[in-house]
């Protein structure tokens, strides 16, 4: 049975994201895109796991990675997932905080 990524120690979670990386790396090279966006998405919350959830405070505007125009604004935070919304938009959304970056000031 296989540990979740909450139980994992720092170095099984860096195993892990290493592991998810080839696997995406082949997927990709083979044209496998459903595929290789899965294993892209598993690293990115393999890789929240790696970060300090503290970090990330509800008010505050993120920009999202791999997507230079998004924009995300932390409502509350759950554990590793941020919620709020993209944009303009007025749909609730989570991601993990490895795919946000603090927005620099204009």
């Amino acid at each position: 049975m296989e540990k979740r990524y909450s139980q994992m120690t720092e170095y099984e979670l860096r195993q892990e994201i290493a592991r998810l990386n080839e696997k995406a790396k082949k997927a990709e090279q083979m044209g496998i895109v459903n595929e290789f966006a899965v294993y892209e998405r598993k690293a990115q919350m393999a890789k929240a796991y790696l970060m300090d959830p503290s970090q990330f405070k509800p008010g505050e505007i993120y920009q999202i990675a791999g997507d230079p125009g998004a924009s995300f604004k932390i409502s509350y935070m759950n554990g590793t997932f941020a919620w709020g919304y993209r944009g303009n938009s007025d749909e609730l959304a989570a991601f993990p905080i490895s795919m946000l970056v603090k927005k620099q000031p204009e």
